[in-house]
């Protein structure tokens, strides 16, 4: 069973720099990606409308957009070395 959900659900190895949220985020884009593939797959089989496939992926994609804000990714770090002190 194991096989199947690594070949189904393959996990590629987090190379950027290391951080909780980084990792979290790549996580959230690693599943991004799987489930855009299944979407465009489906459009291409005929299974959904080209309509409901867009709508799927503009979720899919306000999703992504929600958890790298949340997560503070790309955001500059509070500074420490005081040179933002009145």
């Amino acid at each position: 069973m194991k096989e199947r959900e690594d070949f189904l659900h393959p996990r590629s190895r987090y190379y950027g720099d290391f951080t909780p949220e980084n990792l979290a985020f790549n996580a959230n884009l690693q599943e991004f990606a799987q489930k855009i593939t299944y979407i465009c797959s489906l459009e291409t089989g005929g299974k959904i409308s080209s309509e409901k496939a867009y709508k799927d992926i503009k979720a899919l994609w306000k999703d992504l957009k929600s958890s790298k804000k949340q997560l503070g990714i790309g955001q500059k770090p509070p500074s420490t070395d005081g040179e933002n002190l009145p």
